[in-house]
């Protein structure tokens, strides 16, 4: 156990691994030379504690490295998302102005778009920003500034 914590599993077969090597260890005094095997038992001691103390700087470690790399991509994930929803704000707007003969100035409000976007309603920015329809001529925008059509 305390060499499968060095190779796959960690801290689930280290702590097992010491465990089982200090019992063993403990039979082999106790049997007065009678069993053998102290070497395996102190192997399996060291490679478990080795374990336990790869497990204690190592997942750390990867947990330093991982959570800010979630959090970019959830980052750029609603970023992309806004931006998706612009575009469908954006392609309302030219629906709405072509069935209703409307000029690249005027500006619709969310009710007259509701019809050309999907649920009926404006959609909502997956990171809490506020929407802008503007002019049929101009991008919807969002209150955030990194979420803009290019």
């Amino acid at each position: 156990m305390g060499i499968l914590s060095l190779l796959c599993f960690s801290i689930f077969t280290a702590i097992p691994g010491v465990i089982c090597g200090h019992r063993a260890l403990c039979r082999i005094k106790n049997s007065g030379g009678t069993m053998l095997g102290q070497g395996l038992a102190i192997g399996g001691l060291v490679t478990g504690y080795l374990g336990i103390a790869v497990a204690i700087f190592v997942i750390p470690l990867m947990l330093a490295i991982a959570i800010p790399n979630f959090v970019k991509a959830r980052a750029t994930a609603q970023r992309i998302s806004c931006i998706n929803n612009l575009r469908q704000i954006d392609g309302a707007k030219k629906s709405w102005a072509l069935q209703n003969q409307k000029q690249a100035s005027d500006t619709p409000t969310a009710s007259d778009l509701a019809p050309f976007l999907m649920g009926g309603h404006l959609p909502q920015c997956p990171a809490g920003g506020d929407y802008k329809i503007n002019a049929v001529g101009d991008n919807a925008t969002c209150s955030i500034p990194t979420h803009e059509v290019p």
